[in-house]
């Protein structure tokens, strides 16, 4: 199966090293020539995924039309806040007959839409039904390695998430199965803001207590608004929910989590998203959540004081006790 990868950042690298392990024939889409062809020399993701080999069965290119147009399985690993533009230049393409696969977790900022409604009003040949996404807790550097994953697809379409699953599962990557479009979108948004918040405990100096309070307490949030919006209340529990925000906000990897460590340390937003060379989704999404929350009429404090320390300069201790001086209430 011809399967293309847009995106040559360190998830869209891992998922063609993972289509390539499954047997099928590999475009790796890159942004810009210059790091195109350096992947094509040193056959290495120098910058992303250090120490890991792109296989040379695996194509590299930058024609992003032509990359998508033999394919048969389209996989976006673009940045949510650049899928639009992207999308836009294969538009006089035919999706009639290609699953598109989304891996980006995120909401447009502009129009706080969802990445598949984002792919609904960019790509109108898309039948609803061929929409994957593909979410959970997978870091690119532990499935570039082939550590043990276990992550979700959810289509509108069985038979669509089925055939997604059958192409990505192997001994190391395991798939399963949700119907639950709109609330695994959510999760994988959301959950990078909550991370932000754990990353802010974690430079104030707070402990494990504080975190396992924010996770908790965050995912009662995400679910709050997820249901507002139509979501099913048990894809919070799962792996695209509770075991997505346990990898995101713990891990040494996670980009949003470091962010708003070095925020609490008393460092400016922008410095430090120039110097991790990727994307934290979780800031242009933190003010999406905050709007969709007021627009929703959805009580979500600790997203609105990560976007008060993150926007407003407020200082994170003082967050954190303005959410414990809260009146108090019933957990449910």
């Amino acid at each position: 199966m011809k399967v293309t990868v847009l995106g040559a950042g360190g998830w869209g690298t891992a998922l063609s090293l993972l289509f390539h392990d499954n047997g099928a024939q590999v475009t790796l889409w890159a942004y810009k020539e210059e790091y195109a062809e350096e992947l094509r020399q040193t056959r290495e993701n120098r910058v992303y995924l250090h120490g890991v080999t792109i296989p040379r069965e695996i194509e590299i290119a930058v024609d992003i039309e032509k990359s998508v147009e033999d394919a048969e399985v389209v996989v976006a690993s673009i940045p949510s806040q650049y899928l639009r533009e992207q999308l836009s230049k294969l538009t006089k393409l035919d999706f009639g007959d290609k699953i598109f696969v989304n891996t980006a977790k995120g909401i447009e900022s502009s129009t706080l839409l969802t990445m598949s409604e984002v792919v609904q009003a960019t790509l109108k040949s898309c039948p609803r039904e061929n929409y994957v996404v593909l979410s959970g807790p997978s870091h690119a550097e532990e499935v570039s390695r082939r550590m043990p994953t276990a992550v979700v697809a959810a289509s509108h379409h069985r038979k669509s998430a089925e055939l997604v699953q059958n192409l990505t599962m192997n001994g190391y990557f395991r798939v399963y199965l949700s119907r639950d479009v709109k609330g695994v979108e959510l999760c994988g948004s959301l959950k990078n803001v909550i991370a932000l918040a754990a990353g802010m405990s974690d430079g104030a100096g707070y402990g494990d207590n504080t975190k396992a309070a924010l996770m908790t307490r965050g995912m009662v949030e995400i679910a709050r608004l997820g249901e507002a919006l139509g979501a099913h209340h048990k894809t919070f529990s799962g792996l695209a929910g509770m075991g997505d925000l346990i990898v995101t906000c713990m891990s040494r990897y996670s980009r949003n989590r470091f962010v708003g460590e070095q925020v609490a340390a008393g460092r400016k937003l922008d410095e430090i998203l120039d110097e991790i060379k990727m994307v934290a989704e979780g800031v242009p999404t933190a003010k999406a959540a905050h709007k969709l929350a007021l627009k929703c009429k959805v009580e979500m404090p600790i997203m609105e004081q990560v976007v008060k320390v993150l926007f407003e300069g407020k200082d994170p201790q003082n967050a954190v006790n303005d959410l414990m001086k809260r009146p108090g209430k019933d957990e449910y």
